[in-house]
């Protein structure tokens, strides 16, 4: 009986990234360079779209909005990782566990949904320019976004919940942040429930908006590659950038938490972990200004910005 050692959790241990004193000093240095390159990155763009008129548009509306999303993921893992190893503790309270899981949860969605979204956006912008105010108009662009984070809060709430009725047998995580798929490999509970919704519930929230985004950018490129000119070649580039970025998130989620239990390994889904939750933060920003001329401008004033001089 998977019952008889189980007992009462009142915290988790974190390993961390890894058993090795000096790469684990290493590793860390490196998080906390991509954890601030996330943060920076991403607040800029949120601040050099709100501060310029001429950026109030339904692209940059959603995608300062995957900024301010990523924000929030970079912070869910990374400070707790630093701050244990600040503290010389490993330690992580199964409600602070849970919270962290129910915040996964939540902007994975988020980040997904708005992924899906901004595929859509470009499609209508790229496909049918003459109909593009008409359709992206600003109470869709609201109606998408709080719709997606009713989805992605609903979401992350039955799993939390479902989490938090399992009971366990250990409380050791060779893991850098509390995850469903280490817990569940501790729970002495029945957990066929929890691993039939992530693979059927979340399976639907996450395929379905990644087959749109791939419907969307095949439609897409299909469009720019009839126009003969180096701007229509420029926005294929574009577009396979962004696509890039939706097959790296994507594909660290799909390998995960979507393989079977036996194909599971601590070193490759801590590298999937670490690629969705740390290193796509960090590109998405890079991603989506690099060749984005107007964007560019708004942040050159943004970092350029003086406070003026008082008499």
């Amino acid at each position: 009986m998977r019952g008889t050692n189980q007992f009462i959790v009142s915290k988790f241990l974190l390993l961390g990234l890894s058993t090795q004193p000096q790469q684990q000093q290493l590793l860390l240095l490196l998080f906390l360079i991509m954890y601030l390159a996330a943060i920076l990155g991403n607040l800029l763009i949120v601040l050099a779209i709100g501060t310029d008129s001429c950026l109030h548009t339904p692209m940059y509306f959603f995608l300062s909005n995957l900024s301010f999303v990523d924000v929030c993921f970079s912070s869910t893992t990374i400070p707790q990782v630093l701050a244990n190893h600040i503290l010389g503790s490993q330690a992580i309270s199964s409600s602070g566990c849970l919270t962290q899981i129910y915040f996964l949860f939540e902007l994975t969605d988020m980040d997904n949904f708005l992924l899906a979204v901004m595929a859509y956006d470009q499609y209508v912008a790229i496909c049918h320019p003459l109909h593009y105010t008409a359709r992206m108009t600003l109470q869709l662009c609201a109606l998408l976004v709080v719709g997606s984070w009713v989805v992605a809060i609903l979401n992350a709430l039955l799993h939390t919940l479902l989490m938090a009725r399992l009971s366990f047998c250990a409380d050791i995580i060779p893991y850098f942040f509390c995850d469903v798929t280490p817990l569940l490999k501790l729970s002495c509970s029945d957990a066929r429930l929890n691993e039939l919704l992530i693979l059927y519930g979340a399976g639907l929230i996450m395929i379905a908006p990644f087959v749109c985004i791939l419907v969307s950018y095949v439609l897409i490129v299909g469009a720019v590659l009839r126009v003969s000119s180096p701007r229509g070649r420029w926005k294929a580039s574009t577009c396979g950038s962004h696509l890039a970025v939706v097959c790296l998130f994507y594909g660290a989620i799909i390998s995960l938490y979507f393989n079977p239990s036996s194909s599971h390994s601590s070193a490759k889904d801590m590298a999937s972990a670490v690629l969705y939750t740390v290193v796509t933060p960090m590109l998405n920003p890079l991603i989506y200004s690099l060749r984005n001329g107007d964007l560019k401008g708004a942040l050159g004033k943004v970092l350029s910005m003086k406070f003026p001089s008082t008499r």
